[in-house]
């Protein structure tokens, strides 16, 4: 990328700024007026004529200011863009929403209510896919008996995720072996992520108990299961928020993005590729091409430092960056909170 002089920058600021507050073409003499930068305003179109040839700017019309360009937003969020604080009345209202939170006890019930308030506060439309359960660690199993030929296997992860299943016993086991076979497995497993729970260590698991018990094919199956199974589910909120933005006053643009809000596979996709910490994926940076004229924030929330899921807010390339970006690392702060004390 160019390296641009600090006029250039500070120009560049302007211009992003500006049109993210009004949606409209910024032109020279808004920058000379509204903006702390000492040059005459035939000096600033100068500038923002190299500018728009060296790809930070784009004029949509010959007379018109100009607005910023998808290379222009990128240089903006890695370089230029301010650290905000969220006001008052935006923590007052985290924090009445997280207190409402602090009395649920289904983690999916509070990532959907998390994904509302996100909305909320954001403006835009957010998405919050679920804990994982490849992501989720093993809390304990339970095996109960229904009759002398079938068991009923509880799985229970550390995120609340409950998997159950019935097998057959190929004979009848007493309630200690049962006991037994439930008490080992709960203290090999414990902690374990269910996507660490390969092939080669459920064999050296099976290999310990096989002698002991012929149950454990049905059992290590409903594992091997689990630990390849794709459960990915997406909370949506203010979806109607991208009807507000002037971008998207054309219907064909929202039905398509309309349409993608209905496909759960499609947006875990977009969640899971994004990195660990704060990600920021701007027009055709996005992997989904009815995500092109969009850009999206996202983080992960973790359960006890291990990340299980992640957070999103969609909005158009005129977003707000750093106000959603301390937005959405204050919501995942009370998050993981909450959750590591459920």
């Amino acid at each position: 990328m160019a390296v641009l002089n600090e006029r250039k920058q500070k120009i560049l600021h302007a211009v992003v700024t500006d049109y993210i507050q009004t949606a409209e073409p910024v032109g020279s003499r808004t920058i000379s007026r509204h903006y702390q930068i000492a040059l005459s305003a035939a000096t600033i179109r100068n500038e923002m004529a190299d500018l728009e040839e060296l790809g930070f700017l784009l004029q949509p019309h010959t007379s018109a200011g100009r607005i910023p360009s998808q290379r222009g937003y990128r240089f903006y969020v890695d370089s230029l863009m301010d650290t905000v604080q969220l006001g008052k009345q935006e923590e007052n209202y985290l924090r009445r929403v997280f207190t409402q939170l602090k009395k649920m006890r289904e983690i999916n019930q509070i990532v959907q209510q998390t994904a509302k308030a996100l909305s909320v506060i954001t403006r835009y439309t957010s998405m919050v896919l679920a804990p994982q359960l490849k992501r989720s660690a093993f809390g304990q199993m339970r095996l109960i008996p229904m009759n002398e030929e079938q068991a009923l296997v509880v799985l229970i992860t550390d995120t609340g995720y409950i998997k159950n299943k019935v097998i057959d016993m190929p004979r009848a086991l007493s309630q200690e072996e049962l006991d037994r076979i439930v008490s080992f497995l709960n203290t090999e497993l414990s902690g374990l992520t269910i996507s660490s729970l390969t092939p080669s260590r459920l064999r050296k698991l099976r290999r310990d108990l096989y002698k002991q018990v012929d149950i454990l094919d049905s059992l290590f199956a409903m594992l091997e299961e689990c630990s390849g199974q794709q459960e990915n589910k997406v909370f949506l909120g203010g979806t109607s928020n991208i009807l507000d933005q002037p971008e998207f006053k054309d219907m064909e643009k929202v039905k398509h993005l309309l349409t993608l809000f209905e496909e759960g596979e499609k947006l875990s996709v977009v969640l899971e590729g994004a990195g660990e910490g704060i990600s920021i994926s701007i027009g055709t940076e996005n992997v989904i091409n009815e995500m092109s004229d969009c850009s999206l924030i996202t983080a992960s929330y973790s359960l006890h430092g291990r990340p299980i899921g992640r957070i999103g807010v969609l909005g158009p390339t005129r977003m707000e960056y750093a106000r959603v970006v301390a937005i959405v690392e204050e919501i995942v702060k009370h998050l993981n909170n909450l959750l590591c004390s459920l």
